[in-house]
């Protein structure tokens, strides 16, 4: 009676916990790739030295009907089938080769039950299945990860094109790729045909380097592989898909053939407008992927900038919204917003009955739509950018405030602000294309030699504080200037909105003019109120 497969257990020679197979009468081996270990009627053995170098699979060379595998590609890679005693296909034996001598020395059996594989001979100088079969040069080669992938890519293509396999799976793809890379080398295309799982991913990131540039393909499948492929009879698919199959190219390096799609992509992205027609006019509204930095002196307004922008994005969009506001608590910022949804300075009014609050607060942090960064103070960048991180992947957030750059700043240890804050600004920069949100940046100024910002001096790109990476990595930079000691009080309530820079449009200057309502703590847009004077 054929022996039956029970359970894995520990290798006594190479300590694998769950590579030794043991079987119903008594025997045992292990699959851990040149550990030879195994076990026959209570011997212990090793395999590849019981079985001599000319090597005698048995069997014979018939098709595997399960597999729509024809004997015509069997016979081709000289693989056996072995029968049980009730005419059902017991295992498949493929041959190995030793790659110097091209002797056959090894064989690897694959059993049908339990699908468990016993490798025989020695098997510690062999190259890829099949490549003894193969021409060594042409215009393609197929690598796949098993025998029988192998066996159905060269049965799917008619028996035309080169087809090899790795011996031990995707756990051992760069050895047995570095040890006959030249070999492969050989051929114009080799095209990687891998199992669409996590396994496979790994060993295609530990190959794609090694292959001359442009002599890498890499075959993407709706189905896990090849197998899969041919059995479910979906050979058009596969076919197409290997065709389909993308020269591999560094990161970063992108054809310019294959850039349509992104193209097409990009055109269909909506513009969102600002609240306020000037900015508009000039910036035609934000995107996806951009990074747009405000900027101002002390008291011009930021913040309630940015509140604006919060409640006409909660309006406008059906977004999740995310705020870092890192010098106030989430009380003060809920507070902030629902100041806006009111158009009340509910701040200074403490004597407000809960009751009265609450629907403000249903309206805007209560919406579901807000996630707020629980932390007041400094916070080191690398926490920064994981909450960045997790609002917009975890939390399904596609605007993002960040109030302010310069208190993440202000935490790092090795005291040089310029370069702490192009170490930021690359991350942040990179974090905004890796997910798409549109980040609004809050950043101060370093003080001018000139008219103080706060006394209404012009602000241009170079008075961003401590670095240039600000201006070169944001897409839109907005200024905001306003004469707090001026003696009319519409000027000194009036801020000029200044782009500096506009990497979509191009238009910079003046947008608009905000007036602050100091009795509903809004701000509205209005006309200049100083067309006379240069400064504005």
């Amino acid at each position: 009676m054929k022996p039956t497969f029970l359970r894995h257990d520990e290798c006594p020679k190479c300590g694998s916990r769950d590579n030794c197979a043991v079987y119903s009468d008594g025997g045992r081996h292990c699959f851990t790739p040149d550990c030879g270990y195994h076990v026959n009627g209570g011997k212990e053995t090793e395999t590849e030295e019981e079985i001599p170098s000319n090597l005698n699979m048995g069997g014979v060379v018939a098709g595997i009907a399960d597999r729509r595998i024809s004997e015509k590609t069997c016979k081709n890679y000289q693989v056996t089938i072995h029968y049980a005693p009730d005419g059902k296909v017991a295992s498949h034996f493929y041959p190995y080769y030793d790659r110097d001598t091209g002797e056959l020395v090894g064989a690897k059996q694959r059993i049908v039950q339990g699908k468990q594989f016993v490798c025989s001979g020695n098997m510690t100088n062999v190259g890829l299945f099949g490549q003894k079969h193969c021409r060594g040069q042409g215009k393609y080669i197929t690598i796949t990860e098993g025998e029988l992938d192998a066996l159905s890519v060269y049965e799917m293509f008619g028996q035309k094109y080169d087809v090899v396999s790795l011996r031990s799976g995707a756990s051992s793809a760069a050895k047995e790729i570095k040890q006959n890379l030249e070999w492969l080398e050989g051929y114009d295309n080799v095209v990687i045909c891998f199992d669409q799982d996590k396994a496979g991913e790994i060993a295609l990131e530990q190959v794609k380097d090694l292959f001359s540039p442009n002599k890498l393909k890499i075959c993407r499948l709706p189905l896990k592989d090849a197998s899969e492929m041919l059995v479910a009879n979906r050979v058009q698919e596969f076919t197409q898909s290997w065709w389909d199959a993308k020269v591999y190219r560094p990161d970063g390096i992108v054809a310019g053939s294959d850039t349509w799609d992104a193209l097409v992509n990009k055109r269909q992205v909506q513009s969102i407008p600002y609240p306020w027609d000037g900015l508009n006019a000039i910036t035609r509204g934000h995107r996806p992927y951009e990074l747009v930095t405000i900027t101002s002196g002390s008291g011009m307004g930021k913040s309630q900038f940015i509140r604006e922008l919060e409640y006409d994005l909660l309006q406008r969009t059906d977004a999740n919204i995310g705020v870092l506001a890192l010098e106030e608590d989430v009380a003060t910022t809920a507070l902030g917003i629902m100041s806006v949804a009111s158009s009340r300075r509910l701040h200074l009014e403490e004597d407000t009955p809960v009751d009265e609050l609450r629907p403000h607060w249903e309206a805007t942090m209560g919406s579901g739509r807000y996630y707020l960064f629980d932390h007041w103070g400094s916070t080191s960048a690398d926490e920064l950018l994981s909450r960045v991180r997790h609002m917009a992947k975890a939390c399904d957030c596609r605007y993002v405030i960040l109030d302010h750059l310069s208190i993440v700043v202000s935490s790092q240890e090795n005291g040089d602000e310029r370069k702490a804050i192009d170490e930021i600004m690359t991350k942040l920069r990179t974090l905004v294309a890796e997910t798409g949100i549109t980040l609004f940046l809050v950043s101060h100024l370093r003080r001018g030699s000139g008219t103080a910002h706060e006394d209404g001096g012009r602000i241009s790109l170079q008075d961003l504080r401590g670095s240039q990476s600000i201006a070169q990595l944001s897409d839109i930079v907005i200024g905001m200037e306003r004469n707090q000691q001026h003696e009319d009080e519409d000027v000194r309530n009036t801020t000029c909105v200044r782009i500096l820079k506009n990497r979509y449009a191009g238009e910079t200057g003046p947008a608009c003019w905000l007036r602050y309502d100091k009795f509903t703590g809004r701000i509205h847009e209005c006309a200049n109120p100083t067309p006379l004077e240069t400064e504005f």
